[in-house]
C-alpha cells in the first residue's frame, strides 16, 4: 500500500469504521485557509508583553486554534498559577485583535482557493472550524473566498463551549454540515487543531505551513501530512479517489 492507502487503512482500523465516504471538508483558518499566523503570533507577543506575560513566536504557533480566552489563560496560568479575570482577558484580547488590525490584511494561504473550487466542482461541502472570534470574520471571507462557505456552516468561538484540543469545535462541524465523522476529513496546521480533529473521530490532514517540525504535527496524531496548502490541492485528485 503507498502512503495515503496505509494512512486510511490506520484510521480505520483505530476508528472502527468499515470506509470512509467524503461529503464534508472541514477547514481550519488561520495557516490554512489565509497566511495569517505570523500576524497572529506577533500581535501576540506584543500584547501579552504589555500585561507582564511573556508569550513567544512559538508559543503562538503551539497553541494557534484555542480560543482568545484559552490561549491568554494558559500564559496567565505560567505566570500567576490562577486563570486571569473576565475583565483582563476581554481588555488583553481587544489589544492582541488592535494590534493584528496593524498589519496588512492576510492573503489567501496559495492552493486554498484552487481547492476549494474543486470541491465545490465534486459536490463536497466545505466547512469552517475556527477558534477565533474576530468581528472582521465574515466580511473577510465574502471578500476573499466569495461563495465558498455558508455561514450557517461555520464555527467559530462563539458557537462552542470548549475550544481545541477539545473535540467539541469539530463535532460541533460535523452536526452543522449534517455528516458523520466517517463522511468527513479535518484539514489542520496545528498541532492542538490535529488533537481535536483526532478526538473527534475524523481522518486528520495536516498541513506544516509554519515553522513547526512535521514531528510535532504527526506526534499531535495527523492521519498524513502535506508540506504546504499547494501540495495537498496538486495532491487532491490522488487522495480523494481513496476517501
Amino acid at each position: 500500500m503507498n502512503g495515503i492507502e496505509t494512512a486510511i487503512a490506520r484510521y480505520l482500523q483505530g476508528s472502527g469504521h468499515s470506509f470512509i465516504h467524503l461529503k464534508a471538508v472541514l477547514f481550519d483558518m488561520d495557516g490554512v485557509l489565509f497566511d495569517s499566523m505570523p500576524y497572529h503570533a506577533d500581535a501576540w507577543v506584543t500584547s501579552m508583553a504589555k500585561y507582564g506575560l511573556p508569550m513567544t513566536e512559538e508559543d503562538a504557533f503551539m497553541n494557534e486554534g484555542r480560543t482568545g480566552m484559552s490561549t491568554i489563560n494558559l500564559i496567565y496560568n505560567r505566570v500567576h498559577g490562577c486563570d486571569a479575570s473576565k475583565e483582563l482577558i476581554d481588555e488583553i484580547y481587544l489589544d492582541k485583535c488592535n494590534e493584528f488590525a496593524k498589519h496588512p490584511d492576510p492573503s489567501r494561504m496559495p492552493g486554498a482557493w484552487e481547492l476549494l473550487e474543486k470541491l465545490k466542482a465534486t459536490g463536497i461541502q466545505p466547512v469552517l472550524v475556527t477558534g477565533s472570534g474576530q468581528h472582521t470574520l465574515f466580511a473577510r471571507f465574502d471578500r476573499d473566498y466569495p461563495g465558498m462557505f455558508e455561514r450557517d456552516k461555520m464555527v467559530t468561538a462563539y458557537d462552542v463551549k470548549f475550544g481545541k484540543p477539545n473535540p467539541e469545535p469539530y463535532l460541533m462541524g460535523l452536526k452543522k454540515a449534517g455528516v458523520a465523522a466517517n463522511e468527513a476529513i479535518v484539514i489542520e496546521n496545528a498541532p492542538i487543531g490535529v488533537e481535536a480533529g483526532v478526538a473527534a473521530g475524523i481522518f486528520t490532514v495536516a498541513v506544516n505551513t509554519g515553522p513547526l517540525p512535521n514531528q510535532v504535527l504527526l506526534d499531535a496524531g495527523a492521519n498524513l501530512l502535506y508540506p504546504s496548502m499547494q501540495a495537498l490541492c496538486d495532491g487532491w485528485e490522488q487522495l480523494a479517489e481513496r476517501l
